[in-house]
């Protein structure tokens, strides 16, 4: 029997085969991409929490108090350049913003003696610091580095 006169292709079947694949690979790699993002977001906000509770603490030390929320506002999105100073010196030049701002933002407490600096997170959703900053905090810094949870 002669086969040269047949045509060389694939299947119908063959191609669904692989379409599907190349789909289960692609939604694969979409969550990936997704949940990785916002773990980068997470690991941002901590850093720039951090970073205003090292300023918020060196204002306490030249100022014998924590700076009151209207002086470092940052309870939504600050417009650039927001600084936390007083009348000699800068703390921190420009306070920084949330990744996903202004659905998310920094939300600053003080009564003067103590303070609370907090973010919510999109990666935990099991705990919770209680104050509003733009949906329930995830995440909050206190006086010396005390953290919730």
């Amino acid at each position: 029997m002669d086969y040269h006169g047949l045509k060389k292709g694939f299947t119908l079947i063959e191609l669904i085969v692989v379409a599907t694949i190349i789909g289960l690979l692609a939604a694969a790699g979409v969550v990936s991409y997704s949940q990785f993002s916002k773990q980068s977001r997470d690991a941002k906000r901590k850093a720039d929490l951090e970073q205003i509770r090292a300023a918020i603490e060196l204002y306490k030390s030249n100022n014998n108090s924590y700076p009151n929320p209207t002086l470092a506002v940052f309870t939504a999105c600050t417009p650039s350049p927001s600084s936390l100073t007083d009348a000699s010196n800068t703390y921190l030049s420009k306070i920084p913003n949330d990744p996903k701002c202004p659905t998310y933002y920094y939300y600053y407490t003080s009564d003067g003696s103590t303070y609370t600096i907090s973010a919510a997170l999109e990666t935990d959703t099991t705990s919770s610091c209680g104050a509003n900053c733009g949906t329930t905090c995830r995440y909050s810094l206190g006086p010396y580095g005390q953290t919730c949870p």
